[in-house]
């Protein structure tokens, strides 16, 4: 067996193409670094990720494919599946090593595995835009802490950049440990030393604005008010709004 070892990143994986075509062997199996080698492992290459190769087979990518299908490739990297990297190689040879465009020929698994995670993910992207509430923190810093299933969150910051241009906010994914800072000109990654208390949900109240408690109890107040007991659905309610993002929702607490 042809086992290919790389550093579990985009760019890696990109090399790790380079490479499979620069050594006329190509992996059967993707291994992190620090996992342990597959039993019957024949032939061990380990990847030394290099931005000039990644981005030569990228740009070799984009002349093959048109620019939805690139952004596929990325939502399929982003949902965090298992043996969605080996995927990607799969789909990536197969686009090279083809004279016509595989693009819609979905009678191929892997193409239309490909199609399915992508809108799997999107869906989790449309999701985050929808359901994030922010809180307001005393610093007047507007804070939303969220846990996608899959690491939708970079797709959702332009949306969101856009949206609340005119305040500074963090957007924090407490599932994966980072989040995103705006600070009225600039998006910039970030992480919290400490972010064990932000599991439920909710900013302490000890980092909340004067007004934010209020203003949460008065938004609970007309959700209360104008719900009509008669016409609940849990069931529908599920459907439309998934229930891993109730915690985070101020009407739901």
């Amino acid at each position: 067996m042809i086992v290919f070892q790389y550093d579990k990143t985009f760019e890696g994986l990109l090399t790790a193409v380079f490479d499979a075509y620069n050594r006329r062997t190509f992996p059967e199996q993707l291994i992190i670094e620090g996992e342990p080698e597959p039993l019957f492992t024949a032939d061990l290459h380990k990847v030394i990720t290099d931005t000039d190769k990644s981005n030569r087979v990228w740009a070799g990518i984009q002349k093959k494919v048109s620019k939805t299908t690139c952004n596929m490739l990325m939502y399929v990297w982003l949902s965090e599946e298992a043996g969605s990297d080996m995927l990607i190689f799969r789909y990536i040879r197969k686009t090279f090593d083809s004279r016509l465009s595989i693009e819609t020929n979905f009678a191929d698994d892997d193409v239309l595995a490909v199609k399915n995670i992508a809108k799997r993910v999107s869906h989790e992207r449309h999701y985050l835009m929808m359901f994030v509430r922010f809180q307001k923190a005393a610093d007047d810093i507007w804070f939303a802490p969220v846990a996608p299933q899959c690491n939708a969150l970079p797709l959702a910051i332009e949306h969101f950049k856009d949206r609340f241009a005119q305040q500074k906010w963090v957007i924090y994914d407490t599932k994966r440990h980072y989040g995103y800072y705006y600070d009225l000109q600039t998006v910039e990654e970030i992480t919290l030393d400490n972010d064990t208390h932000l599991l439920s949900g909710r900013l302490d109240e000890n980092l909340m604005a004067k007004d934010e408690k209020l203003f949460q109890e008065l938004w609970q107040g007309y959700f209360k008010a104008m719900t009509i007991k008669e016409r609940i659905n849990p069931r529908l309610q599920r459907q439309h709004m998934p229930r891993r993002f109730w915690k985070y929702l101020t009407e739901k607490q």
